[in-house]
C-alpha cells in the first residue's frame, strides 16, 4: 500500500507539473496538420480562461467534439480517441470546473450550465470549428445540447452516452438533489457533500459493473484528485443546484430534435444508477430513426465497453454528412 501511494504521488505530481507547463505555453489553435495516431495536449485562451483540450487525427477530416461528464474529464476518452483518430479529427476539451482547464474562483466565474456552454461556445469559435459531430455524456449533455440549440447548422450528428434529455431517464437517485432544488437550504446542500467523496466517486464508477477489474484505478483516483481541490466541492454543489435548469430545458432540447432530426446514436450503460435506459429509448419519440444500443454496465460505459462502443461510433460516423 505504501508503494502504491508513492507511485500515485509521482503520477499526480507529473500531471500537475505538465499542466503548469501547458498553462505557461502560448495559446495554440487547431493545428493545420496533425500526425496520424498522435494525441496533442493543448490549452487555448477563451475570454481569459485557459481551456485544456486533447486533439488528434487529420485536421482536414470530419470533426467530432467529445464532451465529458461529471466527475471526470477528457481523460475518459483516452482509449476511445485512438479508435477514432485514424479517420476523424478529434477534439476533447475539459469543461470549466474539471480536469486541466483553469479553475477560476467562484467570485470571478459563475458555475452554471449556461456559463459552461458559453465558455464552450467560445472554445469552438476560437478553434474555428465549422461542422462537427458531438459526443455528450452526463454533464456534457446539457452543455452540448445548449451548443446544438445555438449552432443547429454546425451539428452533423449526436452521440449520447448516458447523456439525458428526458425526465423518463432520471432515477430515484435524483431525489435528494431535487429536494435541494425545491428548498435551497444549507442543510439540503450539506446533505449532498458525500457525493464528492472518494466513496461517492467510486460508487459512480463501479455500480452496475459486472467485472470491476476492467475499471482502471487511475481514472477514479484522478477524478477524486480534482474533486479534492480547494473550493471544488462548493463549485460542484453550485452546478448540482443549477442542474434544474437543464431539466427545465428538456422541452427545448426535444423541440430541437423534432425540428432538426439530427442523426443520433445513444450508447447506454443499462445499469447506470442515475440515468435510466428509458432516457435512451425516449430519443426515439422525437428522432424515430435514432439508434439505441445498451451495454451491460454502469455510468462510465467506456471504462468497460470501449471497443464495442467505439466500433458502434465508427459505424455511425461513417453515415454522417461531411
Amino acid at each position: 500500500m505504501k508503494n502504491l501511494k508513492i507511485a500515485l504521488t509521482i503520477i499526480l505530481t507529473g500531471l500537475l507539473g505538465r499542466t503548469e507547463i501547458m498553462a505557461q505555453s502560448n495559446t495554440v489553435k487547431t493545428s493545420p496538420a496533425l500526425e496520424v495516431g498522435v494525441v496533442h495536449h493543448r490549452k487555448v485562451n477563451v475570454n481569459g480562461l485557459g481551456v485544456f483540450y486533447r486533439e488528434s487525427g487529420p485536421a482536414g477530416a470530419p470533426t467530432i467534439l467529445l464532451l465529458h461528464g461529471y466527475p471526470t474529464s477528457s481523460h475518459m476518452f483516452r482509449d476511445l480517441i485512438p479508435m477514432l483518430n485514424k479517420k476523424y479529427h478529434v477534439i476533447a476539451p475539459d469543461i470549466p470546473g474539471f480536469g486541466n482547464t483553469d479553475l477560476p474562483d467562484r467570485t470571478t466565474y459563475t458555475y452554471t450550465f449556461e456559463n459552461l456552454a458559453k465558455t464552450m461556445q467560445g472554445f469552438i469559435d476560437e478553434l474555428g470549428l465549422k461542422r462537427f459531430a458531438i459526443y455528450v455524456f452526463d454533464y456534457g449533455a446539457p452543455t452540448g445540447f445548449r451548443l446544438a440549440l445555438a449552432n443547429p447548422k454546425k451539428i452533423t450528428g449526436i452521440i449520447s452516452q448516458n447523456g439525458n434529455a428526458y425526465v423518463e431517464g432520471l432515477s430515484t437517485g435524483w431525489n435528494p438533489i431535487q429536494k435541494y432544488w425545491e428548498n435551497d437550504t444549507q442543510e439540503n446542500r450539506d446533505a449532498l457533500r458525500s457525493f464528492y467523496s472518494k466513496e461517492g466517486t467510486e460508487f459512480q464508477y463501479f455500480t452496475g459493473v459486472t467485472d470491476s477489474s476492467l475499471v482502471a484505478p487511475e481514472a477514479y483516483i484522478l477524478d477524486q484528485h480534482f474533486l479534492d481541490r480547494p473550493e471544488s466541492a462548493e463549485i460542484q454543489l453550485d452546478l448540482l443546484k443549477d442542474y434544474k435548469t437543464n431539466v427545465d430545458l428538456y422541452p427545448s432540447f426535444q423541440k430541437y430534435f423534432r425540428a432538426n432530426k439530427p442523426k443520433l446514436l445513444a450508447v447506454w450503460g443499462n445499469k447506470d444508477p442515475f440515468f435510466l435506459p428509458a432516457g435512451a429509448e425516449a430519443y426515439k419519440k422525437d428522432i424515430p430513426d435514432a439508434t439505441v444500443k445498451f451495454y451491460d454496465t454502469g455510468h462510465f460505459a467506456l471504462e468497460t465497453h470501449v471497443q464495442e462502443i467505439g466500433n458502434e461510433i465508427l459505424k455511425f460516423l461513417s453515415t454522417l454528412p461531411k
